[in-house]
């Protein structure tokens, strides 16, 4: 699905994309969703040893937290 400009800028794909791709997955389905989060926390640490950029980090930092918050809401 294509991201508005809102959320292309927040977290470098749509809503329906982080769903799709994070909330729906294997790992969700099998290990929960608190293992998606940290798994994304981890590729977060991995990036800044890497020297990824601030904005890349920043957008998957922003996917956890949308992942964490709308999980919460739901719950």
């Amino acid at each position: 699905m294509r991201a508005t400009e809102k959320e292309f800028a927040m977290y470098g794909m749509s809503e329906a994309d982080i769903r799709e791709e994070y909330m729906e997955s294997f790992t969700a389905r099998h290990c929960g969703i608190d293992m998606v989060i940290a798994g994304i926390l981890s590729d977060c640490q991995e990036l800044l040893a890497m020297g990824a950029s601030s904005e890349r980090i920043r957008k998957q930092l922003n996917v956890a937290k949308f992942i964490l918050f709308t999980t919460k809401e739901t719950a």
